[in-house]
């Protein structure tokens, strides 16, 4: 279920509009067991090592991990963004703690996603018929902010272009296609 020295494989992509203009991926090794709430501790290490492995300065990083959605405020895409020192936004297929309702179901529409009354994200509909995605604000972002990073990059799939690309180079790298 997740030990250290688990194989791992990470990709990160750098897009300018819709184009892939740089890209990156390694194989590695996981830091640590899979706890719930620990990811950083997990893989963190080699997410940061292949984001470095960019060329230039980052605008923003999406990450598909929690945020301020966390027992301690600090979920994978706050521990990113802090040690690379660029603004985050995660996105997943679900909240880690936060509820809300889901938005109607037409494009764009959006809920809150709460956690103690405070709002820690939103889910965001981005196809209809479709379950919507979870967008959690991070590092140096608040959850209006995310929201907006996503809603600006979101294409015409339910995930982002970004991490659509990035998940397919890190499984073609798994599958030694790369």
């Amino acid at each position: 279920m997740g030990a250290p020295g688990d194989p791992a494989w990470a990709a990160a992509v750098i897009t300018r509009g819709r184009r892939v203009t740089e890209h990156a991926v390694l194989v590695g090794s996981a830091t640590g067991a899979y706890v719930p709430g620990l990811l950083a501790l997990r893989i963190g290490p080699l997410l940061s090592e292949v984001i470095c492995r960019l060329p230039g300065r980052l605008d923003v990083l999406l990450i598909d991990a929690t945020g301020r959605d966390h027992p301690r405020r600090a979920g994978l895409a706050v521990h990113l963004g802090a040690v690379l020192d660029v603004p985050t936004v995660g996105i997943t297929h679900r909240p880690l703690l936060a509820t809300g309702a889901w938005p109607d179901d037409r494009v764009d529409a959006c809920a809150s996603l709460l956690l103690d009354g405070e709002t820690v994200g939103y889910w965001l509909r981005t196809r209809t018929g479709r379950r919507p995605v979870a967008v959690h604000a991070g590092w140096r972002t608040d959850a209006e902010t995310a929201l907006a990073v996503v809603r600006a990059c979101r294409g015409r799939k339910r995930t982002p272009a970004p991490l659509r690309e990035a998940r397919r180079l890190a499984r073609q790298t798994r599958g030694g296609s790369l």
